[in-house]
């Protein structure tokens, strides 16, 4: 017998708690989604705006989301248009829209509630089923579409949906698109606006992996014959875990088939198996053990979120996060294969790979988090210096000449390169490097806060240590006396001292909470740094 509930919220929480037997509530789901037209407050962040199906992220709300982008789209709003990277609405309708998903709960139905919307005014559209987020952003470039839309959460768990808008250049939507598109949505939904579904009609399915595959192979920041090579002549063992989302299949048609490399969590699963979908340091064991099991010279394991933006290493004598992968990722596309340029990184990320630039003549630039931040120093136009490579401790990585979207399959293409060149496994490549430029050891946490606080209200409270540390001035950390050679203050507020060891406070913008990013010289020394942030954070909120 099926249960009732009074909403959507309280139906995810009876699937989420017990998974295997909760698959039957499904339908009730998607019942909530098509009969909730209850406005909510439309917010892009990071990376889209985010949901949860049938709360927030209904069938009429995703319509009024999508109406929005179509008014902001017929507008004679000139700075908005030129923001896409267009003309004009008819450029729009000629060059066309990329709309796609990726394996969540309802993912086809959303799409093509959106296809049926742009279609009615005249909009040309490309459907491109189940993909990962760096196939839109390439797909983008190869067909010279006008923008993607893409609806997905990205890791986040299984009880969400999101919407990611991609403009002209492939890149995530900047705030100069998000914010109108937020203001024009919020109107509308302060207007109780309930918009009726449009069938869509003559859906054109497009291969965005094909486009992909031709858009790495004549960008050449990757060498994929070497990269095939590699795979099928060295001793060596390749585990994937794609944690049943969009990247699966698509390695084995970059790649080929080959018994060297092992694939995990491919079947269908809207819940994930219960787990976060995240690459995440629990999410390796699987990887792990395959890797340990094995007597291959050569090991590699990577872990994608769902729509594969995001992914983490191992080589089965450690796990590499993206704060190392990234360092290493510079050193190998600068020293190895000659790519001039500078480094970008977010403010939150490992100080490791400033330790190599210096050493090697290499500016690096350290942004807010968020890798749409990374557009200035990515796109081909750009006045400024390029990057040869682009990262955040939060798993993305990009480089030189590719797409402006952190790419997970890039990352994994980047690391069997880098370990066919240089002949070693990830974690020798890493100890070599750390030898000779110095031992970093990054780690994020934080603490909860009064919800009252949300918003201005903290950010004001937390200004107080802008106030109290300056640059040159001493703090204790444990036993012994720092310098603070450096206030950063790009996206919270962060101090680096003389010996190279920093802390990172910031807000949190959606959550009553602040959060850590710290980094130490030894293992040990974490506890110090992550105590000194924990007090100067309390001092400040409790002044």
């Amino acid at each position: 017998m099926v249960q009732e509930f009074k909403n959507a919220a309280l139906c995810w929480e009876a699937i989420l708690s017990d998974i295997s037997r909760s698959r039957e509530l499904l339908p009730l789901i998607e019942k909530f989604a098509r009969e909730n037209t209850k406005p909510v407050k439309i917010l892009f962040g990071t990376s889209g705006w985010r949901g949860e199906i049938g709360t927030d992220f209904t069938f009429n709300n995703l319509r009024v989301v999508t109406s929005a982008i179509i008014e902001m789209f017929k507008s004679n709003d000139t700075s908005f248009i030129h923001s896409i990277g267009v003309s004009d609405f008819g450029d729009i309708k000629k060059r066309g829209v990329i709309v796609g998903h990726d394996n969540r709960f309802l993912g086809p139905e959303f799409s093509s509630e959106v296809i049926g919307l742009l279609q009615k005014e005249g909009i040309r559209t490309w459907y491109a089923g189940e993909a990962p987020t760096p196939e839109f952003s390439t797909g983008i470039e190869m067909l010279n579409a006008a923008c993607s839309i893409n609806l997905t959460p990205s890791h986040n768990p299984a009880n969400y949906a999101g919407f990611k808008f991609n403009p002209a250049d492939g890149g995530p939507a900047g705030p100069e698109i998000t914010k109108r598109i937020e203001e024009t949505a919020n109107r509308m939904m302060n207007e109780s606006a309930v918009i009726e579904p449009v069938k869509s009609r003559d859906i054109g399915k497009i291969d965005l992996t094909d486009l992909y595959l031709k858009f790495i192979t004549e960008r050449k920041t990757l060498d994929i014959e070497k990269i095939r090579d590699f795979v099928k002549r060295e001793d060596c063992i390749i585990c994937v875990d794609n944690v049943h989302g969009s990247t699966r299949g698509r390695i084995q048609r970059i790649l080929g088939r080959n018994n060297k490399i092992k694939y995990l969590r491919t079947e269908d699963d809207f819940l994930f198996g219960g787990i976060a979908p995240e690459p995440s340091e629990k999410n390796m064991e699987g990887i792990e053990k395959v890797l340990k099991e094995s007597n291959s010279r050569f090991k590699l394991g990577v872990v994608m979120d769902p729509d594969g933006d995001r992914i983490r290493h191992a080589d089965g004598n450690m796990q590499i996060p993206m704060n190392y992968f990234g360092a290493m990722a510079f050193h190998f596309l600068h020293v190895y294969k000659r790519i001039k340029g500078i480094v970008a990184k977010s403010v939150g990320t490992s100080n490791f790979v400033n330790a190599i630039a210096e050493k090697l003549g290499v500016s690096v630039i350290e942004t807010k988090v968020g890798f749409k931040n990374f557009r200035p120093y990515m796109i081909k136009t750009s006045a400024m210096e390029r990057a040869i490579v682009a990262f955040e401790e939060s798993d993305g990585i990009s480089a030189y000449n590719h797409t402006l979207e952190k790419d997970a399959i890039f990352g994994m293409l980047l690391a069997i390169e880098t370990t066919a060149v240089t002949g070693k496994n990830l974690s020798e490549y890493l100890k070599d490097l750390m030898d000779e430029f110095g031992y970093y050891y990054p780690e994020r946490s934080g603490i909860s806060v009064d919800p009252g606080l949300v918003g201005e209200p903290l950010k004001k409270k937390l200004s107080r240590i802008i106030e109290l540390y300056k640059k040159g001035g001493v703090i204790k950390i444990g036993k012994q006396d720092r310098i603070i050679k450096d206030v950063i203050t790009v996206d919270g507020t962060k101090l680096v001292f003389d010996d190279g060891s920093w802390l990172m406070i910031r807000p949190s913008g959606t959550e009553p909470k602040v959060r850590f990013y710290i980094e130490a010289r030894t293992e040990e020394g974490k506890k110090e740094v992550f105590k000194l942030a924990e007090k100067l954070t309390r001092d400040a909120i409790e002044y």
